[in-house]
């Protein structure tokens, strides 16, 4: 595929410019969007633009994002509305006894709803906010903790919704034979080295091993003083009037709705869309037969939870228009032709993440760059003797940094919506960690890539 060289460039630049200037996030992907097509179409670029929002609409891929998370929207909004988030939360409260505590509790759950990270980062998110909350932890630090026991942990379990599409990739590509794409990822796991370097960071960070950096650091003296939310938080934030002070709430309002999800998810062969579906009914029925709530008030909630999503998704959609803009210039293209010719048998491991990390972070199309390079990185793996799987480990390591790092990239817009957060806030307060995580993980490549 033909690219537009340095123009190519252009519109993830513009993006990035028009978020550091305006700290918005849905404004600097409609700007480099609207670049892009201008530089594709200079006299029809509005017609381009319209074109690529309409045929965004109507890919299944978005509609099935779309439903997912406004859904998703409508248990938050249900559990809350029962008062079910609020007896975990006084649950938790019993054994969490300080910030620490707290912290390490936000992670250890994460590394335990590992099936999807819209799954994890919206139940992590949603559940943990009023425990974190008492002990004075900034929202950034709670989007950052859930951020990171998303796609870093998903690609690291076989039973992830990121290991059956990669898995499928892998035999398409001829790195493993039809039907043993999941046992070539099992191998593979060991070498996923930014999922594991970005989920022990975590810790460290927690137990101030590694110190509050940069904004972060400016977030928590912040929250010394009360504020946790940042400001603008608003627009993107999921936080709901609490029930009614004399309603009788349990745990079980929360904790059954979870489990359903969790099982459903997993019996419909890790499907999201319809472990949400079958949560969302099975909390209504719940709630309607334990006279928690009335028929109205459960279906009121259901449509003012999907709602509070609404910016969320407008996020995610603008980024898909982006990468169509970027697809038609042909950026991942460019960049990996640009450092082709500076691979070899030992620094194709490192390359190869630094590059696609680049792009994932550029486009916000993780699983879309996968399916782009892992094509071309296989035959250049092969034609260089190099270890298959720690070039292939290499590849899923940088999409799961695009994951984490980008900050229009649908984990991380999710993670600071369910954390109650402003995005441009929770991005900027995480990046010097995944910096941090990203560097070490070039290290680990370059001296795998030496010694394999």
């Amino acid at each position: 595929m033909e690219h537009w060289g340095f123009w190519s460039l252009v519109p993830t630049i513009s993006v990035l410019i028009i978020a550091l200037f305006s700290r918005k996030t849905f404004e600097a992907l409609l700007g480099g969007a609207v670049i892009g097509f201008i530089i594709l179409s200079p006299k029809n670029f509005f017609s381009g633009f319209t074109d690529s929002l309409l045929s965004v609409m109507q890919d299944p891929t978005i509609g099935w994002i779309i439903l997912v998370c406004g859904l998703f929207g409508s248990l938050i909004h249900l559990l809350v509305k029962s008062g079910g988030a609020m007896a975990f939360a006084n649950f938790l409260l019993m054994y969490v006894k300080s910030r620490r505590s707290a912290l390490l509790a936000t992670w250890v759950l994460g590394l335990t709803i590992f099936i999807d990270d819209y799954l994890n980062a919206l139940t992590i998110g949603t559940s943990m906010k009023k425990i974190t909350d008492k002990f004075k932890v900034p929202r950034e630090m709670l989007a950052y903790v859930v951020d990171s026991t998303a796609a870093p942990i998903c690609v690291l379990i076989p039973l992830s919704t990121w290991a059956i599409y990669i898995s499928g990739l892998l035999e398409s590509t001829g790195v493993a034979a039809q039907g043993n794409g999941l046992q070539v990822y099992l191998k593979a796991i060991p070498y996923i080295s930014y999922g594991w370097i970005a989920a022990l960071v975590v810790p460290l960070v927690i137990l101030k091993i590694i110190p509050p950096l940069g904004a972060m650091k400016r977030a928590e003296e912040r929250a010394k003083t009360g504020q946790l939310i940042p400001p603008n938080s608003e627009a993107i934030s999921l936080e709901i009037q609490q029930q009614d002070s004399n309603q009788n709430s349990k745990l079980s309002h929360f904790a059954l709705p979870i489990l359903v999800l969790i099982a459903a998810t997993i019996f419909f062969d890790i499907d999201a869309l319809k472990g949400v579906i079958k949560a969302v009914v099975f909390t209504i029925i719940l709630y309607l037969t334990g006279r928690v709530m009335n028929f109205k008030a459960t279906m009121d909630s259901v449509f003012d939870g999907f709602k509070t999503m609404l910016y969320a998704l407008a996020i995610i959609v603008m980024s898909f228009v982006l990468k169509n803009v970027n697809d038609e210039l042909g950026l991942t293209q460019y960049i990996i032709e640009m450092v082709s010719p500076w691979m070899n048998r030992a620094y194709l491991p490192a390359i190869a993440f630094v590059s696609l990390a680049l792009v994932t972070f550029a486009t916000g199309s993780f699983w879309g760059v996968y399916a782009i390079s892992l094509p071309i990185i296989v035959p250049l793996a092969q034609e260089m003797d190099a270890n298959m799987l720690l070039a292939v480990g290499s590849v899923i390591s940088a999409g799961a940094f695009g994951s984490h790092a980008c900050f229009y990239g649908d984990a991380t817009v999710l993670s600071a919506s369910a954390s109650g957060c402003n995005n441009m806030a929770h991005v900027m307060t995480q990046l010097p960690y995944a910096i941090l995580a990203g560097v070490i993980t070039v290290v680990v490549y370059i001296i795998l890539g030496w010694s394999m």
